[in-house]
């Protein structure tokens, strides 16, 4: 007669949502398999990765280059991404969602849930900056004329530099999270949202507009969700969405058209104005445009990971490229090389340790 294994039914409540487990072990004199290989590695959990995550890129009037990541904090890299370095001492949240350069040279971060934080000192050394944010998750950070400019899960902020205080710019926008941002020439700005899609405030104007005649998705329906927005020369404006291409307004915001019918994915996460055309990084590569969208062409050779969450120019036809498996770097715009040393940093840990 075949002997029953035997189980144990251990109960441990976890701190984290009250969530109740019941853990099985099996009692047995068998040894415990090998884990389980894809070839030739383990299995990777959900937090496992080769090189971080990166979500942000910015570029300094030197020409250093820092990549937030999701989960390891912050890096720097002064030679073009050989090699990076950690440099986010100070830094409480590992979760980097936006960098962005301000006019006198300090570098800001925003995370997902510790606020926003800056360097005077390349990197070395950072202070939280969040006096007067209701809520701490930022999403977007934006260097302009007139100051800096934070997106959160509650509106847009503009930082007081004397007083190192945020304000909220206007009313309209509680509780909306605010993943993009941009401002025209003459000073009106815009916002890309989570539910609400794309906002104007022009100055002197009683409140947020929604901008929205035409941004409409391939099924006719109103686009509002958007990740990114970018403003050319000409102050036509370009948006991103989550999961309906690229739009154009020419006309501040009034009409939109679609120019992405021709783009193989429509989950955008960036987007670079270049002399001769449009880039956009996408949840499978990056595509170029140098007809206003009527063809795209990929620009994929030697970008190994295409899941692109990041996109940034650095002069010269130059690009750096976040991705879901660190950073890589194109140097003509059509060819790529993983730049990932000091990036291979393992295992992220998961968010909610971080509340």
């Amino acid at each position: 007669m075949m002997k029953r294994d035997a189980f144990v039914c251990g109960m441990r409540i976890l701190s984290a949502g009250g969530l109740l487990l019941c853990l099985a072990a099996e009692m047995s004199t068998a040894e415990t398999p090998a884990p389980v290989t894809i070839s030739g590695e383990a299995a990777r959990g959900p937090f496992d990765q080769s090189a971080a995550s990166v979500q942000a890129l910015v570029v300094t009037g030197s020409g250093a280059v820092y990549a937030g990541s999701f989960g390891h904090g912050i890096f720097r890299t002064a030679d073009k991404g050989s090699i990076w370095v950690p440099v986010g001492g100070g830094v409480t949240d590992p979760f980097i969602l936006s960098l962005t350069v301000a006019r006198d040279g300090a570098v800001y971060a925003g995370t997902f849930r510790g606020g926003v934080f800056r360097s005077h000192d390349d990197g070395k050394s950072w202070q939280s900056v969040n006096a007067g944010l209701k809520r701490l998750e930022v999403k977007a950070l934006m260097a302009a004329d007139d100051g800096l400019y934070a997106g959160t899960s509650d509106g847009v902020y503009r930082l007081n530099e004397p007083e190192d205080r945020w304000s909220v710019v206007t009313t309209g926008l509680d509780d909306v999270l605010v993943h993009a941002l941009a401002r025209s020439t003459d000073g009106t700005l815009y916002a890309g949202t989570s539910g609400k899609g794309v906002l104007r405030f022009k100055r002197h104007s009683s409140g947020w507009s929604r901008m929205q005649h035409g941004l409409k998705n391939h099924e006719g329906m109103i686009e509002n969700f958007i990740r990114v927005l970018v403003i050319d020369q000409d102050q036509s404006i370009l948006a991103g969405t989550f999961d309906g291409g690229v739009f154009r307004s020419a006309d501040g915001g009034l009409t939109w058209r679609s120019i992405s019918r021709a783009l193989p994915n429509d989950s955008i996460r960036g987007i670079v104005l270049l002399d001769q055309g449009v880039i956009v990084a996408t949840g499978n590569g990056v595509f170029k445009t140098s007809d206003k969208g009527k063809q795209w062409i990929p620009v994929n050779k030697g970008l190994t990971s295409l899941s692109v969450q990041s996109l940034i120019s650095v002069g010269g036809g130059g690009l750096y490229a976040g991705t879901s498996e660190g950073v890589f770097r194109s140097d003509d715009g059509l060819t790529w090389t993983a730049v990932n040393q000091g990036l291979d940093v393992g295992m992220a840990p998961p968010p909610f340790l971080f509340r």
